[in-house]
C-alpha cells in the first residue's frame, strides 16, 4: 500500500492563491429585495453566498463598534449590540440554491444601507488582520525551525 507524501504548507496556500485568480468576482452580486421608504429596514440577497458569510456579516453588523484592526478588543465584544441594529438576521432558502438572505432592520436615525457598508468593510478589516497574524506567526516559526 503505498504511503501518501503530504504537500508542503507553502504549496498549497500558492495554489489556493492561483485558484483565487480564477474566481470570478463580477458573477457576485448583491439584490435588493425590499426596503422601506425611511430606511431603516433592509431585505437583500447575496449570489453564491453561504453561511461563512452570513453568520460573519451578521455578527459584525450587530456588534458593537470596535476597531477591526485590534483583534483583542474585537474579541471582547462579542456579547455587546449595537445600539443603532434592532435586527440582523440571514437565512440560507434552500441548501440546493447557492443563495443567502440578509435583512436588517435599525432604529431611527441610522441609515440601513450605512449599516451593511460599515459590516462589510469592518469584516474585510478583520480578515486581513487574522491573514496578517497568521502569516507572522507562520513566519516566526519557520524562522524559529531553520535556526
Amino acid at each position: 500500500m503505498p504511503s501518501q507524501i503530504p504537500e508542503p504548507q507553502d504549496q498549497r496556500m500558492e495554489d489556493a492563491e492561483r485558484e483565487e485568480d480564477l474566481i470570478d468576482v463580477a458573477s457576485q452580486r448583491i439584490r435588493v429585495v425590499s426596503h422601506n421608504d425611511i430606511g431603516l429596514e433592509l431585505f437583500c440577497n447575496f449570489d453564491n453566498q453561504d453561511h461563512t458569510l452570513g453568520n460573519a456579516l451578521r455578527y459584525m453588523i450587530m456588534k458593537k463598534q470596535a476597531h477591526p484592526r485590534n483583534l483583542n478588543y474585537a474579541f471582547q465584544l462579542i456579547l455587546k449590540r449595537s445600539p443603532e441594529v434592532e435586527l440582523c438576521g440571514y437565512s440560507i432558502p434552500h441548501p440546493s440554491e447557492a443563495k443567502m438572505n440578509l435583512r436588517i432592520q435599525t432604529y431611527e436615525g441610522t441609515a440601513v444601507y450605512d449599516v451593511l457598508e460599515k459590516g462589510l468593510d469592518d469584516l474585510m478589516a478583520l480578515c486581513d488582520a487574522v491573514v496578517t497574524k497568521f502569516t507572522d506567526a507562520r513566519d516566526d516559526f519557520a524562522t524559529r525551525l531553520q535556526s
